[in-house]
């Protein structure tokens, strides 16, 4: 069975209509009897020239006359009926489409993001839905009427005459011809100017997102001028679609044009000499004429199509990338975690023989504190990352009450897990939202009660709003410490086993501080804890210190028995955190 990943790009757009069917079949079933009734006009038409006017029958001429309007009528209501499928299943599938994108970005690993652009997403959700919306429903409905309106004037016209028709054929099939040539051109074209919209988007996500950076080292007009390169970038290249649509689009025009020529040219002098009625050659000229609007159309509609195929190729793209299994399923499970850990000479590497961190070995028992110490790009965060399995270790076990996590689903996993980083990140939604976020079922008891652990709900009360205050984009009505507490809060009411901590809290005052260590000394309480540490307090509490260097570890043990090993804990001791030990002695 072909699998989604390797069907053509237009076949896999249909499929989203087929969990439509009533609405796609009152739809096209609308459409068919549209075209075939609009190719009854002209044999009315014909009848009323050569049995009415011709032969002198008002009769004739006035049931061709009710017969017309009462075709009218029926086809307003076919009409209607195409519209509206053809419009309901155009958002139904933008619907469906936009459902599964936001689906896959959430289900597709932390490390595709890492590489992955916003502003490139967030203009494959928005524009390059927006256009394939526009064909797979009201487009695709409106090609396939073109088409077989157009094969059912070639036939009408045979049955006309087939003499003429041969003659005036070959200018409708090379529009036919145009159109499939037309749309292998521009989709290339197409592709490239959505991928230039992703970066154009990335260039005003990013700029938007860094505002205050920017005015801070007054870089505007550097900004101004590389947007503008990257704009100017997506207006080249749409203006090569552009030309190709305005040098196609004469062409289909002239082709009718030119096939109404040959039929007043040729058929002319058969009327005349009485080998083809008057009504006869009215009709095949109507034939072509109704082909007038299609054809133009058909220009657009290909265009559509082109666009919508390298817009569905990008977003399908995403949807097909390589997800999280996070089903709740394993070959094991975890339940009543007590929280003992163990690294089993663990290695991981972003890249193939580069490792961050390696052959990496400890036990931590359940309810204990590690302290996590090292230089920038030691491997502190890497080894975090490595217990919720944010990034899966390359060789070697990491086990949690003895169970290997890579036998354990990611969900069954991740529920014992909690963290509070320093990057604290809220959605724009209120305080109480945010803090209930990993506990669906979580009461305003239990969210105040977390609260007030956390030394949070006394500013809370402070605004107007309470727990129902909306915290803005990214939490930015908040102070620094204020989103660390809520996010303290956050995991308190998760209640975890194995806590991940980083205890930065150098943008703080030292209230502030003060409150946010009470918190998280609450909430490490009873924890098995990997701390990234930064103060000494910290460090002298914890039950092991883990010393990094260069993705290895190079000594481990207590604060006091790392001090007596003069080694790199003593350096870093010394040039540091004696400092800290100093001004607590003073300020005791």
């Amino acid at each position: 069975m072909m699998s989604n990943k390797n069907k053509n790009v237009y076949l896999r757009l249909i499929g989203y209509l087929s969990g439509y069917k009533r609405y796609v079949f009152t739809g096209y079933g609308a459409m068919i009897a549209a075209s075939l009734i609009n190719l009854l006009l002209p044999q009315i038409v014909k009848n009323a020239i050569d049995q009415g006017i011709a032969a002198g029958n008002m009769d004739s001429v006035i049931r061709s006359a009710a017969l017309i309007l009462l075709i009218a009528i029926v086809r307003g209501v076919a009409a209607f009926s195409q519209r509206y499928c053809g419009e309901w299943l155009t958002y139904r599938v933008a619907y469906d489409l936009r459902k599964d994108f936001f689906d896959a970005i959430q289900l597709v690993p932390i490390s595709f993001h890492d590489v992955a652009h916003t502003g490139d997403l967030m203009s494959r959700a928005t524009s390059d839905t927006a256009e394939t919306e526009r064909f797979v429903g009201m487009g695709l409905m409106d090609l396939v009427s073109v088409v077989i309106l157009s094969f059912g004037v070639c036939i009408a016209m045979f049955y006309e005459s087939s003499y003429l028709a041969l003659l005036s054929i070959g200018p409708i099939l090379l529009v036919l011809v145009l159109s499939v040539q037309f749309a292998g051109r521009v989709r290339p074209l197409f592709k490239a100017v959505q991928e230039q919209m992703g970066i154009l988007s990335t260039r005003m996500q990013e700029s938007i997102t860094g505002i205050a950076v920017v005015k801070s080292f007054a870089r505007e007009t550097h900004e101004f001028e590389t947007f503008e390169r990257e704009n100017e970038s997506w207006f080249r290249k749409r203006y090569k679609g552009i030309l190709e649509w305005g040098t196609y689009w004469p062409l289909f025009g002239f082709a009718l044009a030119t096939s109404v020529f040959i039929l007043l040219w040729f058929g002319g002098p058969q009327t005349i000499a009485g080998a083809v009625s008057v009504g006869s050659l009215f009709a095949m000229v109507w034939y072509v004429l109704m082909l007038n609007g299609p054809s133009q159309r058909l220009g657009f509609l290909v265009n559509l199509a082109a666009t919508a195929g390298a817009s569905a190729t990008r977003v399908f793209s995403i949807i097909d990338a390589d997800g999280e299994e996070t089903e709740r399923s394993g070959r094991s499970k975890l339940e009543n975690v007590s929280g003992a850990v163990i690294f089993d000479k663990v290695y991981f590497g972003y890249r193939s023989g580069q490792n961050i961190v390696s052959d990496i070995s400890f036990n931590v028992p359940a309810g204990q504190t590690v302290a996590l110490v090292g230089p920038t790009g030691s491997g502190k965060s890497t080894i975090i990352n490595l217990i919720p399995r944010l990034y899966n270790a390359t060789y070697g076990r990491i086990l949690i009450d003895e169970v290997n996590i890579n036998d354990v689903s990611l969900y069954d996993l991740r529920k014992h897990v909690g963290a509070v980083m320093q990057d604290i990140f809220l959605f724009s939604t209120t305080i109480r939202e945010n803090i209930a976020y990993g506990v669906e079922d979580a009461s305003d008891a239990e969210i105040v009660d977390v609260a007030k652990a956390a030394n949070a709900h006394e500013f809370i009360l402070k605004f107007q709003d309470g727990y129902d205050t909306r915290v803005g984009e990214r939490g930015v009505s908040l102070s620094g410490g204020q989103k660390q507490r809520v996010a303290i809060a956050r995991a308190l009411l998760r209640n975890p086993a194995i806590l991940l901590l980083d205890d930065s809290t150098s943008s703080v005052d030292t209230e502030t501080e003060y409150q946010i260590q009470q918190a998280l000394r609450l909430l490490m309480h009873g924890r098995t804890t990997f701390i990234i540490a930064h103060r000494l307090l910290t460090l002298k509490a914890a039950d092991q210190i883990i010393v990094l260097d260069s993705g290895s570890i190079i000594e481990r043990g207590t604060h006091e028995e790392l001090l007596e090993n003069k080694g790199a804990y003593r350096n870093l001791y010394d040039l540091q955190l004696r400092s800290q030990e100093e001004l607590q002695n003073l300020s005791g």
